[in-house]
């Protein structure tokens, strides 16, 4: 089974700003949401645990099963640019993201997609066949895309649609 969780709150998410990768680690809520995942998730074996290369992911991966997790870059969270650490309400928006045309640095939408994507289909040739426990640490929109990859196939570019809120998780499997 594939279980993919969000990373506990930080002050960024408590405050409504955009978080990207110069986020916060978790504060004390997202402690207690991690502790929370560890009780909920208390009797799976996991055999691998992977995280994106942000402290908050980590931290909550590592709570939550009490083990070391392995950081891929690949599961990342989505590079926001100019737009990182913003109020969401003060964002110009186009669709679920903000609008390339005014902030500078976001990350290609494709790209984004692409990499969580290569992350999974690595992942899925790896343990595919395997009864394996697994758990992926990430953002809204890595828990998205993970989503988009096992409920819809394919590259749905409205990622937040399959994401997780902090501290929870989704259940999958190949």
């Amino acid at each position: 089974m594939i279980y993919v969780i969000r990373h506990g709150q930080t002050d960024l998410n408590k405050e409504g700003r955009l978080q990207g990768r110069t986020g916060l680690p978790l504060n004390k809520e997202g402690f207690r949401q991690a502790e929370y995942l560890k009780y909920k998730l208390s009797q799976i074996p996991f055999d691998y645990v992977y995280s994106s290369p942000q402290k908050r992911a980590i931290e909550t991966a590592e709570i939550a099963t009490g083990k070391e997790a392995y950081i891929d870059p690949r599961l990342d969270v989505y590079d926001l640019g100019e737009a990182d650490g913003l109020l969401k309400s003060e964002v110009k928006m186009a669709g679920v993201l903000p609008d390339a045309r005014i902030y500078k640095g976001l990350e290609e939408t494709d790209c984004f997609m692409e990499r969580i994507f290569s992350f999974m289909t690595e992942l899925k040739k790896e343990h595919g066949n395997n009864e394996k426990n697994i758990l992926i640490s990430g953002h809204r929109c890595t828990t998205g895309a993970i989503g988009s990859y096992f409920t819809v196939g394919s590259m749905d570019e409205n990622i937040l649609k399959h994401s997780s809120n902090n501290g929870d998780y989704r259940l999958f499997s190949f």
